[in-house]
């Protein structure tokens, strides 16, 4: 279910949700630093329940973020590719604001998904009775 694309979407509920870690479920290797990002390619652990084959991820410099992510089947094969962009401060931590998703596989390229984030609270205090199922009925409305 969480492979599953999100409302339609280029993206999946794990995109969004994500179920795996990165730093625990795929080793991490340098392949590549500029003046501007590091380029690091993550190949999935032995015992991952993982979709992809490896990943190749480039973070920026100047916040530590991601900037383009490349998923790759099992077969080494360019599944997908997200993009973060226009990065913005919200409260004390910097946030990529729109992310595009690009479908590479030959029958999808036609395809793209933009998500655009317009406000972002971190770290926020959620009252318990927030999730009560009296609120989570009221809520869902």
């Amino acid at each position: 279910m969480m492979l599953q694309r999100w409302m339609g979407s280029d993206f999946t509920n794990d995109d969004l949700v994500r179920e795996s870690s990165i730093s625990e479920d795929y080793t991490q290797k340098l392949q590549e630093e500029t003046d501007e990002e590091y380029r690091v390619e993550l190949l999935p652990t032995e015992d991952a329940a993982v979709v992809w084959g490896k990943i190749i991820m480039a973070v920026s410099k100047k916040y530590y973020l991601p900037t383009t992510v490349q998923y790759f089947d099992e077969d080494n094969m360019l599944i997908r590719e997200l993009t973060y962009t226009d990065v913005k401060l919200f409260g004390d931590r910097f946030y990529p604001t729109k992310w595009l998703m690009l479908p590479k596989e030959p029958q999808k390229t036609a395809n793209r998904t933009i998500i655009e984030i317009s406000n972002a609270v971190f770290d926020a205090e959620v009252d318990e009775s927030y999730f009560t199922k009296r609120a989570l009925k009221r809520y869902s409305k």
